[in-house]
């Protein structure tokens, strides 16, 4: 049976959509959970619920276009949790569409920037050196499919930054026992994705836990989530460990 038993995860935008359902799943393994949410009322009621699933829960709060205040979150979760084991930077933020792709705001690339890959940046490098040090750790940036599309440029360019820095520290992490991946959740019916979407968020699991789970040593790989929708735990471990 797999389990995260004694292990601290943080889950960025941990209050809805995709985070709660990462933050279950884990909770279901064992796992400790960290809580990240713009305000600490939005994680209250998932708090009170993977409490009675007997594990420990810590809430901590940050705007992450405010590197003072990813600094001071930081900062709560070592001093309430410890050292985090398994890192899922999951909050981004995608900006309205623009219709006229050629008159985006600079200012739109600016805060996609800072929300979707400086302050994963910055998390990473404060939580993954102690990872280092302990020999084991699991780091999951989201990702996206997003392509071809300019109106959401801001949001797309943003990605794609996330997946140059985790494919260039792949190298660096080989034989640390760190791994570090990407994960595309899909098109989910989420406050992201828009209600239109295709996709139910819940169809996220299991493979989105399937990254944090593998001990394969690899780090750079690209993991879609929906590739394993239907299967059960045991089912997408094995389809993974098959690649």
């Amino acid at each position: 049976m797999t389990t995260l038993q004694g292990k601290w995860s943080l889950i960025t935008g941990g209050s809805r959509g995709i985070g709660v359902h990462l933050s279950e799943g884990l909770a279901q393994l064992g796992s400790n959970v960290v809580l990240h949410s713009r305000e600490l009322t939005h994680t209250r009621p998932l708090v009170a619920k993977l409490e009675g699933m007997g594990v420990k829960v810590v809430a901590v709060a940050g705007e992450l276009s405010d590197p003072a205040q990813v600094d001071a979150l930081l900062d709560e979760v070592q001093r309430q949790a410890g050292p985090i084991d398994i890192l899922y930077n999951n909050a981004a933020i995608q900006l309205p569409k623009r219709a006229d792709p050629w008159d985006t705001p600079l200012a739109d690339l600016r805060l996609s920037f800072e929300v979707n890959f400086v302050s994963l940046a910055r998390i990473c490098y404060r939580l993954v050196p102690p990872m280092l040090q302990r020999h084991w750790g699991r780091v999951i940036n989201l990702t996206s499919g997003i392509r071809d599309q300019p109106e959401q440029t801001a949001y797309a360019i943003s990605k794609a930054a996330v997946d140059k820095f985790v494919r260039d520290f792949a190298p660096h992490l080989a034989g640390t026992g760190v791994q570090m991946n990407l994960l595309d959740p899909g098109w989910l019916r989420t406050d992201l994705g828009g209600p239109h979407a295709p996709g139910d968020p819940a169809s996220v699991m299991p493979g989105a836990l399937v990254p944090a789970l593998l001990d394969d040593g690899v780090s750079g790989r690209f993991f879609c989530a929906q590739d394993y929708a239907g299967m059960s735990l045991p089912q997408a471990l094995a389809k993974a460990g098959g690649q």
